[in-house]
């Protein structure tokens, strides 16, 4: 009974919930990777116009779009379970970053609505109209390529701005981790802005290379708050800050 009672008073109150908290956290950043393979499973209708005419298996397509739509789902759930911690730091940079990862996965949802546009056409009409159905293809492949670059290309620059901002300002996670973040966003934003005007396409090296800080940020972090949770230095100075704030409204 005495070792239990020492136990329970010298665990930091709190401390359980936080780390289920960081480790959730981490998982959902994690899953976010997932979608990498949709670059191959969209090839077939990104690269050829006439897909949508031919017969065949829609098999990769759409595992290409329920990856998608866990990935945006989980970019969500990054930001909401997230939000009660790191408001404590800033609540409203904590509010904008639930906001981006809400515009993120909405421009997801809509690029996921596209290619499933195109597949409901190869369904249900085939071949009747080639020259329609091409045109509409087209369309609706523009709509996805957008949405692409909007979603998680400038929505993630943001993102990880926001976030890296955030988590260095706190310390939750080592600051070199949160550097990283800093960095990679303004990259990936400029990639974005050069791929609009024309410099290089969307799957590009060049893209790549400026897009991989985010990529590897967004990695460490999950992995991070998964194995280890949040540093105990960053929370016990967001408490030590909750607390200045409590007794400066007390005493205004």
């Amino acid at each position: 009974m005495t070792t239990t009672m020492r136990a329970t008073a010298t665990k930091p109150a709190g401390m359980t919930s936080l780390r289920k908290t960081a480790l959730v956290a981490g998982i959902f950043y994690l899953i976010t990777f997932i979608s990498i393979p949709t670059l191959a499973l969209y090839g077939p209708v990104k690269n050829h116009r006439d897909w949508i005419l031919s017969s065949g298996t829609n098999t990769g397509v759409l595992v290409g779009c329920f990856l998608e739509v866990i990935v945006a789902l989980a970019g969500i759930g990054t930001a909401v379970t997230l939000y009660p911690v790191v408001k404590r730091q800033n609540e409203g940079v904590a509010l904008g970053f639930v906001t981006a990862r809400l515009l993120e996965a909405s421009m997801i949802f809509v690029g996921v609505i596209s290619v499933l546009g195109i597949y409901t056409l190869r369904q249900d009409l085939g071949g009747t109209d080639a020259v329609g159905l091409t045109t509409t293809t087209d369309a609706l492949i523009a709509v996805k390529n957008w949405t692409f670059l909007l979603g998680p290309g400038v929505m993630a620059g943001v993102n990880d701005l926001i976030l890296g901002y955030i988590l260095y300002r706190s310390g939750l996670v080592p600051r070199p981790m949160a550097i990283i973040g800093l960095v990679g966003g303004p990259l990936i934003l400029l990639s974005d802005v050069a791929t609009i005007l024309g410099a290089w396409g969307q799957v590009s090296a060049a893209g790549f290379l400026f897009g991989l800080p985010v990529a590897v940020f967004e990695f460490s972090v999950g992995v991070y708050l998964t194995v280890k949770g949040f540093r105990a230095a960053g929370l016990a100075a967001l408490d030590a800050r909750s607390g200045s704030t409590r007794e400066a409204v007390a005493v205004a």
